[in-house]
């Protein structure tokens, strides 16, 4: 099982451009500001709730900057 940091290196390594959580205390755990992916922050850990947002994702994953942290808030 890989840590959070090691994650993010390993994706940034395989060439991923956004990494897409619902960990919400990520930008306190991690030093963020050397990354090159986007990470994009959801708000919610309920599948029904993603579900029914995924406009607003796709829409954040779309147009984030490389290097940017975004939260998407799911009502």
């Amino acid at each position: 099982m890989l840590k959070n940091g090691e994650l993010l290196t390993r994706g940034e390594e395989e060439g991923f451009e956004v990494f897409v959580t619902t960990d919400k205390n990520l930008s306190k755990q991690q030093n963020l500001s050397s990354r090159k992916m986007a990470i994009v922050v959801l708000s919610s850990t309920s599948w029904p709730r993603i579900q029914a947002a995924v406009e607003s994702i796709n829409q954040a994953i779309e147009t984030i900057l490389p290097g940017s942290l975004r939260e998407v808030r799911i009502p």
